[in-house]
């Protein structure tokens, strides 16, 4: 999809027109990549152990929580606070979500960027319930179980509203109600 810009196409975010911070990048890849080093040196230097493996259920519970809170932070109204220096609104976009795009230019875009980018964050959110399975497990899996079950409850209202929106409606039911069936109509000839 091309969008017209200043009398110049524009192929939206990912085009050669689009503006790519890549020192707010660095920034923010540093940032991480020092944050995961510095928890790995300091969970060796406490005597504690990384797992040899992470269970299947601890794996599961982090996947659908690591989805969940990534898209409450990305896409939740109520946190477009939290975003709002960073991003601008744009649209409403899915059940209780908005769409925005960063502002800014560099470290204040990338952070944007991030912010808007539920698959982004994803990588944030996945690392910090991987480093609390490591420290303290029981509230890891305790808050990690919160938002899976948010995450089911999610899906269960998108289902419901589908098949409700599927249904006939009320006054549909009203019209069918009232009028007699074909079959039970009395024809001209039993009328008489």
């Amino acid at each position: 999809m091309t969008i017209e810009r200043n009398g110049r196409p524009d192929g939206g975010p990912h085009s050669p027109q689009a503006e790519r911070p890549l020192g707010g990048y660095v920034v923010l890849s540093s940032a991480f990549g020092v944050m995961a080093t510095s928890f790995c040196v300091w969970v060796r230097r406490s005597g504690r152990e990384f797992p040899e493996r992470v269970a299947l259920g601890d794996l599961a519970l982090t996947m659908l929580a690591t989805h969940k809170v990534s898209r409450l932070i990305a896409k939740d109204r109520v946190t477009s606070a939290v975003r709002a220096p960073f991003t601008r609104y744009e649209r409403e976009g899915g059940a209780a979500e908005v769409e925005e795009r960063p502002r800014g230019h560099g470290l204040r875009r990338a952070i944007g960027e991030l912010l808007v980018c539920p698959y982004c964050l994803g990588l944030w959110i996945a690392a910090a319930f991987a480093a609390g399975l490591v420290v303290s497990p029981r509230p890891t899996r305790w808050a990690a179980s919160v938002f899976a079950v948010l995450f089911g409850s999610d899906v269960l209202q998108i289902v419901y509203k589908r098949m409700e929106d599927t249904l006939p409606s009320s006054d549909d039911a009203q019209v069918s109600a009232s009028a007699p069936p074909i079959a039970a109509r009395p024809t001209t000839s039993q009328a008489t």
